[in-house]
């Protein structure tokens, strides 16, 4: 059977890479205001956007591939009941960062299993993160390093980039934080006998 990614993230296309498993790519093309919209209008917790946003995903792709198993994902940023999007310009990143400072946050990874259309599987991971009381100066030399890729990234930072040296602490597994958490994806592949136990 073929498992795709429906996701044009390089990161999540990393860490399934790192897996061992094969997989084809097919990014999702699904307007996300509306569902986020819907999402705060219905007073939608942020874990349940998230795993609405990685579903539509998901089921956009598994219709054009019969037979597949699509996983979808998606990833939501809340602090204090405030849900932070992508913020695609650098004004927007450092108004984020600055609304971020000192505070704590919750990265909510949502990942799916779909198959023809239906979800097999569904789950969500919340690492909380604490960013420190960094600079301006910190803020400006992070935000020109990372080349313009933290505007793809909720809450205007990547981990795996400069942005890390924005935080004092972070709780959660490391692929979860990076928007596909590995453990329990894996398991469930096993579970559907995708792969070995």
């Amino acid at each position: 059977m073929r498992l795709i990614l429906a996701s044009g993230s390089v990161a999540r296309q990393a860490l399934l890479k790192a897996s061992g498993l094969p997989f084809a790519v097919c990014p999702a093309q699904v307007e996300e205001g509306p569902v986020r919209d819907h999402g705060k209008a219905s007073r939608q917790s942020a874990q349940t956007v998230a795993l609405e946003l990685a579903q539509a995903k998901a089921l956009a792709v598994s219709g054009d591939h019969p037979g597949a198993l699509v996983i979808g994902a998606d990833q939501m940023l809340s602090c204090d009941g405030v849900w932070f999007e992508k913020p695609l310009t650098y004004a927007a990143a450092r108004g984020q960062l600055v609304a971020l400072r000192g505070r704590t946050h919750h990265l909510h990874s949502a990942v799916v299993l779909c198959r023809d259309g239906h979800i097999l599987w569904r789950h969500v991971s919340t690492p909380t993160l604490t960013m420190r009381h960094f600079s301006d100066a910190v803020m400006e030399t992070c935000l020109a390093a990372d080349g313009g890729a933290c505007l793809h990234c909720v809450g205007s930072y990547r981990l795996e980039g400069p942005g890390i040296q924005f935080f004092e602490r972070i709780e959660g597994t490391h692929d979860a934080l990076l928007g596909l958490p590995m453990l329990p994806l894996l398991a469930a592949l096993r579970d559907m006998e995708m792969l070995r136990k």
